[in-house]
């Protein structure tokens, strides 16, 4: 007999990614007992839900580490996969199914809960990301362990890689030269009904086996979806030019320069839309799990609801969040300082009177649409040239404009370590010859006879051959520009947000009297 739901224990790989990171918070919502698997704990640890969870930490290609991690677990959710790990990334899906899967029959678990993407039974042959996607359940099913797996198109929510590619196309392109597959058809699927949809997989009576599609009430072209979007955002009507010669490259390389989503990601994401994407209703997950009883989200409420997220910084994970889209020639921030590399160094140490609360929130705040405190056409321009190798840019901005969390990206930069009122460190993710970061450490000191607060801003940079030392150098000419005024700044607005809070209260005090 299956274990009752609240004495279950589920495992959530992909926890630091976007759907993962959401479904653990609706997990837990349902009272159930949570465990996740991730690479490195320290990825999640500003997640509100880190002290709710039971963390394993293990590589997915590591036997022993995925057996520890599934010993005890009576439903796995697999929502892993590899997109950035170069072009032969679908073999290192399916390694990493097979390790999983045989790892799951040896630890006895239950149910193996698999989120893939629809396949399309006809028309053009599916893309390598599609295929990889139905290879990696047909790789967990090859174990005894039953596979429920569930198939989904365009993913519509706040911080989807989908919706962001939709949101800044459309914003930012009133008229757009489209290959001809913009007539294919879609069923776009709320992230809200996806997350409901898992969410009662780990509350099944019996394990299910099988492959079961999942999609929203509306079917739309491509072309059509877009022109829904701009209806919803109030925008004029978008023009809409098919042409027959606009490969999958072009297109990728396009969406790169106009979106935040990176080429890396985009032309997995572009090759996908090759196919159409309409759930099959022989496969539809009501054979097993009733639609909610509200019923099933609309494009355009799906499109109302990821828009009020993002006005309200309300977003909860981003596809951004996950590791899975460096670029496989990125180095990990974990290597070790004293492996035998040189470091260069650029340090700003400032003083000021400011409260210590409103120079860290000054901190805090950098990035996004709040700039990077001076020399801002240097960083638009550093963006760019980011942009155009293949890398990430400035335009993924930041979850929140006020507060990050550790290991949240933030425009080329992610999350790496953040205590609050002290230090905050940033990993640069944007295409470079070696490793960098750039650290803000703020406390109080005795300083002229004065108690003080003293900001220490350092830029580090570890190079990787000679192209590394060369770049140094050639950058050091541009930090001489943006290092100094940055620190100066963010002195500046912590003054101002002083101020400004001086003037509130004051004025606050008086209408009280």
């Amino acid at each position: 007999m299956s274990a009752t739901p609240e004495l279950r224990k589920v495992l959530v790989t992909g926890a630091s990614g976007y759907v993962g990171s959401r479904l653990v918070t609706a997990l837990l919502s349902h009272g159930i007992d949570v465990r996740v698997l991730v690479r490195d704990p320290a990825k999640i640890v500003g997640q509100p839900w880190y002290e709710k969870v039971e963390v394993a930490v293990g590589s997915a290609t590591d036997h022993a580490q995925i057996l520890h991690a599934l010993t005890g677990v009576h439903t796995a959710f697999y929502l892993l996969h590899s997109i950035g790990a170069g072009p032969r990334f679908d073999e290192v899906e399916r390694k990493m199914a097979l390790t999983f899967g045989e790892a799951a029959e040896e630890a006895g678990v239950s149910q193996i809960v698999y989120l893939g993407g629809i396949v399309s039974s006809g028309g053009n042959k599916a893309s390598q990301h599609l295929a990889s996607r139905a290879h990696t359940g047909t790789a967990l099913a090859e174990f005894k362990v039953p596979v429920l797996q569930m198939r989904a198109g365009i993913i519509i929510g706040s911080g989807s890689a989908s919706f962001e590619m939709i949101r800044h196309m459309t914003h930012r392109l009133p008229v757009m030269i489209t290959p001809k597959w913009v007539s294919n058809r879609t069923q776009p699927i709320a992230i809200r009904d996806v997350l409901y949809y898992l969410g009662q997989a780990a509350e099944l009576p019996q394990p299910v086996s099988g492959t079961f599609d999942i999609g929203g009430p509306n079917i739309f072209t491509y072309g059509n979806l877009i022109k829904e979007f701009a209806k919803v955002a109030k925008l004029r009507r978008r023009v809409i030019i098919k042409v027959p010669f606009l490969s999958v490259w072009l297109s990728s390389l396009w969406i790169g320069l106009v979106t935040p989503v990176p080429v890396a990601l985009a032309r997995p994401l572009v090759g996908s839309l090759v196919n159409e994407s309409v759930v099959d209703q022989r496969q539809s997950i009501s054979q097993i799990i009733p639609p909610p009883s509200s019923g099933l989200l609309t494009v355009d409420r799906a499109f109302e609801l990821a828009l009020s997220k993002v006005e309200h910084h309300e977003v909860e994970s981003r596809w951004s969040d996950a590791n899975a889209f460096m670029p496989p020639w990125q180095k990990t921030q974990s290597d070790p300082a004293w492996a035998g590399e040189a470091e260069y160094h650029d340090e700003q140490v400032v003083y000021t009177k400011a409260s210590l609360t409103s120079l860290w929130q000054s901190i805090e705040e950098i990035g996004g649409d709040r700039g990077w405190y001076g020399a801002d056409a240097l960083w638009w321009l550093r963006g760019l040239l980011d942009r155009l190798i293949g890398g990430v840019g400035l335009r993924r901005g930041r979850r929140d404009p006020r507060y990050l969390r550790q290991g949240e990206s933030l425009d080329f930069w992610r999350v790496e370590s953040l205590r609050a009122n002290h230090q905050l460190t940033l990993y640069a993710e944007m295409i470079l010859p070696g490793k960098a970061w750039l650290q803000f450490t703020v406390d109080e000191v005795e300083h002229e006879g004065q108690t003080l607060r003293r900001l220490n801003q350092r830029a580090s940079f570890q190079p990787k051959g000679v192209g590394g030392h060369l770049y140094w150098g050639l950058v050091l000419p541009f930090h001489r520009l943006i290092f100094p005024k940055m620190a100066k700044n963010i002195l500046k607005e912590a003054v101002h947000k002083d101020r400004k809070a001086s003037g509130e209260s004051g004025n606050t005090k008086g209408a009280a009297g």
